[in-house]
């Protein structure tokens, strides 16, 4: 479980980043989620987009993808989530 301040922190790293993963017209597949493992273990950070043609919209979504990668919610506004979750490899975000 992450703290106000470290969310506040993650929060301010993913400003910068682009969205590397979108949701679209399939909504959850197991791909989406596989894929989003390998972001996660690789980046820690993931941004993800809930494209305008997808059936599922990401405040529907946003706890079961947190169920299924055991990842940590950093923020959601509109159809943009950011996720995070400790590599267990090789950990790169130092959180306050």
């Amino acid at each position: 479980m992450i703290t106000g301040r470290q969310r506040s922190y993650l929060k301010s790293l993913a400003n910068t980043l682009k969205p590397s993963l979108n949701i679209g017209k399939n909504g959850l597949s197991q791909s989406v989620l596989d894929q989003l493992e390998i972001q996660l273990e690789h980046e820690e950070l993931v941004k993800i987009t809930v494209i305008n043609n997808s059936p599922v919209e990401a405040k529907d979504i946003v706890d079961e993808i947190l169920e299924k990668t055991q990842g940590e919610f950093v923020s959601q506004l509109g159809n943009k989530m950011v996720i995070y979750r400790k590599s267990k490899e090789n950990p790169k975000i130092d959180l306050p």
